[in-house]
Parts: C-alpha cells; structure tokens; sequence
C-alpha cells in the first residue's frame, strides 16, 4: 500500500533508471534542454526515471508501439517537486501543471510524457507540440485534421493497453490509474538548476519552493 501525502527522501530504490535498450524507446528530457515552455535548461542534471510498477507498463508500452512499426519518444518522467515548483511559479494553471502544495504525479514516478516516432524516427503529427497549454492539446479537441485524431488515437490505444490512464487536456501525459497513491519522490536522478535574476545554478531538488 503507498502513502498520499508525505515527500519520500530514500527514494533511490522506488525508481528505475529508463535506458535503452532495456527498454526500446528514445529519450528526449526537454526540461534539461531550453527547448520547453520556460525557455530556459531547468534539469542540470537528468536522468530518464519511473517507478518500478509505471516503468513495467511502459516497457509493455514500447512493445507495443514496436509491434505497430513505430518508437515511443519520452519528452519527460520522474520530475522532482523543485522542478514542479518552478513549473507552478511560472504558470499557475492547474489545467496544464498541478499545484506545487499538492504535488505532481511526475514527482511520484508514475507520470511519463510521451510522443511516437514512424519508422524514419520523425514525429508523428499530434496536432500540437508537446507542452502546448492550450485547447488543442486537448483529448477532445474537434478542431484537429484527421491524421492527428489518428494518431493521437493510436497513441492512447497504446498506453492504456499498457496500463496507463490518459489526462483530458494534456495528450501526450500519461500516468498509472491510481498515481494519487503513490508517494512524492525526492531523489538525485534530477538535479535542478535555480533559475535567479538570469543565472542558472545546479542545486539539489527541494530547495526551490
């Protein structure tokens, strides 16, 4: 049985380090890149990770996707609550980033963004990019040409095939059904760089916020 609520700090043995070829996907942490909605490198230090019971659906996942001809991209997993902190500062929408005061389902290990790569390793077209805070990013979005309702359905027929569940605004967060349960993670996979008046300094998650 998991706890709710309290940050775990002895975390090292809840996650599993996700690397190909274990598991047969890509990895592209755009939070330790400037090629996200802050602009800026927030993960100093990354390494792509899950808890144990998201990382088995995952790899039950890329297979999956492997079967159907395409590659699982992962733009993000295990997020430290630091990172999570800067998230919230900068956009207070629980829409699209969950509040710090409660913690995000990254933060647990059991949340994974992810995308698929045809079989040239480009990106299947969603529609939007990833981190796109808007309403097209949305499951139920109308106004999408119909190979990106297509892919976007394909997608889903994966993950939830694999165990996951689906977010309604978010398509390419995935999470385990009962993600609540799981306890916040505090672990040093992530570093997290303190972004102060433009300068950009590796620290231990858990000293923002």
């Amino acid at each position: 049985m998991h706890a709710t609520s309290h940050l775990a700090t002895d975390s090292a043995s809840a996650l599993v380090t996700i690397t190909p070829p274990d598991f047969p996907v890509i990895i592209d942490l755009v939070y330790a890149t400037p090629r996200n909605f802050t602009g800026h490198v927030v993960y100093a230090q990354a390494q792509c990770a899950l808890h144990a019971d998201a990382a088995a659906c995952l790899a039950r996942a890329a297979q999956a996707a492997r079967r159907a001809g395409y590659t699982l991209k992962i733009f993000d997993a295990y997020r430290p609550p630091a990172a999570q902190a800067v998230f919230w500062a900068l956009c207070p929408d629980p829409r699209y980033v969950s509040d710090v005061s409660v913690g995000s389902h990254h933060s647990r290990g059991v949340a994974v963004d992810v995308t698929l790569l045809d079989g040239n390793g480009c990106e299947l077209d969603m529609g939007t990019g990833f981190d796109a805070m808007e309403a097209h990013s949305h499951h139920d979005c109308d106004d999408l040409s119909v190979e990106a309702q297509r892919n976007r359905s394909m997608l889903l027929g994966i993950m939830l095939h694999a165990g996951f569940k689906a977010i309604a605004t978010e398509w390419w967060h995935y999470e385990l059904p009962d993600a609540h349960r799981y306890p916040l993670l505090d672990s040093d996979v992530v570093l997290v760089r303190e972004m102060t008046g433009g300068a950009n300094t590796a620290v231990p998650q858990g000293t923002l916020g």
